[in-house]
C-alpha cells in the first residue's frame, strides 16, 4: 500500500494512504542498515510504501526516490545528518532583524543547504510592525541584498497580518517547507495562513532574546488551493552536511557566477592571483556578509581545528 508521510513523531511516522486513511507506522528493523547516515532515514513528504499488520499499524518498507530534501546536521550527532522534509517544491524561510535577530550567516547556511539540494527558497521577513527605524533600514538592505541574488522576499507581519495573503498565494498547489530560528513567529504565520489549525505558539525569552522550541516534529498540513505546508522544529544553528570543498562556491549563486572567470579551475577563491570572486569583493560586487559565511562553511569543512582560513572580518 502507497502513502505520504505526514508526521513524525519520533519512532513512529503517520501515514497517510492513498485511499485517505491515516495509518500509525513504524520502520522494519533493517531499514537503518542501508548506508543511510542520517537520525530520521524516514521524512515527513516521502512517499513510502507500508505493509499492514492485525494491530491496524503498519511498517513502512520502502521509501520511493526523492526529487529533493533538505537536509542539516544532527544537533547531537555531527557525523549524522537529520533530513527536514523531503520532495518540497519550495521552501520559505522566515527571519527576523530582531526579537531575535537570524544572522546573515545563519540565512546564509541555510540557502546553500537548499541550492546543494535543488530546493527553491523564498525569505519571508517578519514582524515588520515591531522594528524601529533603524531596523527597518537594514532590513530593506538584506531585502536589496538577497534579491539581487536572486531570492524572492517578502515583509510580513504574522501578528496584523500584513503580507500574509500574498503568502497564502505563493502556497497554493505546493509542497512548501516553514523553517527558520525558534522564535521567529513561524507558528503564528501558520495559524495566520491555516486559520483553525492552531499550531501551539511561544514568547521569546526576554532575557536572552531567543525562542523557545514550540514544533517538536516535523508535520505537514493542508492548505486552500491544494497545497501543503511542512511545519519544522525551530532551528538553533544550521550545521553544513556532506558538501564537498570545491563544491562550496556552488552554493553562493553570486560567487559561482564570477568563480567562472577565475584563473584556475581549483580556484578556492581566498588567496589565489587572478581569483574573479576576490576582486568582485574589493569592488563591492560580492557582499563581504555572504563571502564571511563562505569562508565559515569552507573552513568547518577543510579545516575543523579553524587554522587554514583567515576570516576577513
Amino acid at each position: 500500500m502507497k502513502g505520504l508521510v505526514i508526521k513524525n513523531t519520533g519512532s513512529w511516522y503517520q501515514v497517510k494512504t492513498d485511499d485517505g486513511q491515516l495509518v500509525e507506522c513504524k520502520i522494519k528493523g533493517n531499514f537503518r542498515l542501508k548506508g543511510i547516515r542520517s537520525t530520521n532515514p524516514v521524512a515527513v513528504g516521502d512517499c513510502v510504501q507500508i505493509i499492514l499488520n492485525q494491530e491496524g499499524t503498519a511498517f513502512i518498507s520502502e521509501i520511493e526516490d526523492r526529487k529533493n530534501y533538505i537536509i542539516r546536521r544532527s544537533s547531537n550527532l555531527s557525523k549524522q545528518s537529520h533530513i527536514l522534509a523531503a520532495n518540497l517544491d519550495q521552501c520559505m524561510l522566515v527571519v527576523t532583524v530582531n526579537y531575535p535577530e537570524t544572522s546573515t550567516t545563519f540565512i546564509d547556511r541555510f540557502l546553500a543547504s537548499a541550492e546543494a539540494y535543488q530546493v527553491p527558497v523564498k525569505i519571508l521577513f517578519n514582524k515588520v510592525d515591531a522594528y524601529d527605524e533603524d531596523e527597518l533600514h537594514y532590513l530593506d538592505s538584506l531585502i536589496t541584498l538577497y534579491t539581487q541574488i536572486g531570492y524572492p522576499c517578502f515583509k510580513i507581519s504574522a501578528l496584523t497580518g500584513e503580507g500574509v495573503d500574498t503568502i497564502r498565494e505563493e502556497l497554493k498547489g505546493r509542497v512548501t517547507l516553514f523553517s527558520g530560528h525558534s522564535g521567529v513567529g513561524k507558528s503564528t504565520l501558520i495559524n495566520a495562513l491555516v486559520p483553525g489549525l492552531e499550531v501551539k505558539t511561544a514568547e521569546i525569552s526576554a532575557y536572552h532574546n531567543k525562542g523557545m522550541h514550540t514544533t517538536t516534529f516535523s508535520e505537514m498540513f493542508p492548505v486552500p488551493g491544494d497545497g501543503y505546508i511542512i511545519d519544522t522544529p525551530g532551528i538553533k544553528g544550521f550545521g553544513t552536511f556532506d558538501m564537498e570543498e570545491e563544491e562550496i562556491g556552488h552554493y553562493f549563486p553570486e560567487i559561482f557566477r564570477e568563480s567562472k572567470h577565475c584563473r584556475f579551475d581549483d580556484c578556492t577563491h581566498t588567496h589565489e592571483p587572478g581569483c574573479a570572486v576576490l576582486r568582485a569583493l574589493e569592488e563591492n560586487r560580492i557582499a563581504q556578509s555572504r563571502y564571511a559565511s563562505y569562508l565559515s562553511i569552507l573552513e568547518e569543512i577543510a579545516d575543523p581545528a579553524g587554522e587554514k582560513y583567515r576570516k576577513p572580518y
